[in-house]
């Protein structure tokens, strides 16, 4: 999917951006209309101006979910299930995978997929149901597995906190992938739970520049911040690692022996990185930041990706899709490894403990009368 030209979905000039990833309301590949303004004689066009300049605000929209644990059969991930507790994420991260999610809502990967952010306000509930079945059998589950489950929002609603107190209860194991300091604040479950096997933490440091962090993931936790979170956990006692993804040439690949360094420095255990995506409408996303926040490396970013998606902006086979290939691509893992044989990371695998699992207790209304006794 190549860049559109010109956008006429931009919402609000980029000039006007404040901690957004994207200005670009672009249509999703499921559109069938198109819209075009046009000046009806009653100065409409003059007042939408004037609206544009204001930066968009983030609008929540509550859902409750039907079901809540999804399970996947990639030979890519590590674990077969997860909960997002949120659809849509404020972080703006302009290179995010999962944007292309939002089009099955009818709205925008771009400036709707951070600015209109789906709560799943019965997470917990729906999970007690799941994890209450006969049949049920332990495996990890990942929380925020696409988008993060410590978005802004989570500091009110707690939807996440309310997960994780479940499977705290139910001594079930965990792994959390995050950028945001928010993670802190259930320190006092993560920690008793990391201890005793029960819980493990990736924390995503993209970059160690603050300028680029900015631009980049606009919303999220700075990475001087993410380090401190890094700190935290290991102190506490959870089996912490560091991802440095996505990878992305000429603009954060430099730093990969530097991130490591400071993360393995900090207490991190183990470490991955993924290759820079481009999957559905995140491509044209792409390629519009690149040409706004770095035009003189566009060319060079976008031609070293073709050198590792066999000649096209992005490969979505399994087994190639996270890592690529070529000669880029294997130098790449080779660095990687290499770094992490020397900072002593992913020496040994974490590990979570099965056998502690207990299925939750029913909820008080659906107690039968001889569990009141």
């Amino acid at each position: 999917m190549p860049p559109a030209s010109p956008k006429p979905d931009l919402l609000i000039p980029a000039q006007a951006l404040k901690g957004r990833g994207t200005a670009w309301a672009i249509a999703h590949r499921f559109e069938r209309d198109q819209r075009e303004a046009f000046d009806d004689g009653w100065g409409t066009l003059e007042q939408a101006a004037d609206e544009q300049l204001l930066p968009p605000r983030t609008q929540i929209i509550e859902e409750q979910a039907g079901r809540i644990l999804s399970r996947n059969q990639s030979p890519d991930i590590p674990f077969d299930r997860s909960i997002n507790p949120y659809r849509g994420c404020e972080h703006g991260c302009v290179y995010c995978f999962a944007r292309p999610t939002h089009s099955y809502l009818g709205l925008s990967p771009g400036l709707d997929f951070e600015t209109r952010i789906v709560a799943k306000t019965n997470a917990a509930e729906r999970l007690r149901a799941e994890l209450s079945k006969p049949g049920y059998r332990p495996q990890p589950i990942c929380l925020g597995a696409a988008t993060d489950a410590y978005q802004p929002i989570e500091r009110k609603l707690r939807i996440t906190r309310g997960l994780i107190d479940l499977l705290h209860e139910c001594r079930h194991p965990l792994s959390i992938v995050t950028k945001s300091a928010g993670i802190l604040r259930d320190l006092d479950l993560l920690g008793p739970m990391g201890r005793d096997g029960l819980a493990s933490v990736y924390v995503s440091i993209t970059t160690l520049d603050a300028g680029l962090a900015r631009i980049l993931e606009p919303r999220a936790a700075s990475p001087q911040s993410r380090l401190k979170v890094l700190k935290a956990l290991a102190e506490a006692g959870v089996p912490v690692g560091v991802s440095v993804s996505p990878l992305i040439p000429f603009l954060n690949e430099p730093e990969l022996e530097r991130v490591l360094e400071a993360a393995a420095a900090l207490g991190a255990r183990s470490a991955f990185s993924i290759a820079l995506r481009l999957p559905w409408e995140v491509n044209p996303l792409f390629q519009d930041w690149l040409q706004q926040h770095v035009p003189e490396r566009a060319a060079r970013v976008m031609a070293r990706l073709h050198d590792m998606r066999g000649g096209r902006d992005n490969d979505a086979r399994f087994g190639i899709r996270m890592r690529g290939e070529g000669l880029w691509a294997e130098l790449v893992r080779q660095r990687l490894r290499k770094a992490c044989a020397r900072l002593g990371l992913n020496r040994e695998r974490i590990a979570l403990d099965l056998g502690q699992f207990r299925p939750p207790q029913a909820a008080v209304g659906s107690q039968k009368q001889g569990e009141l006794f």
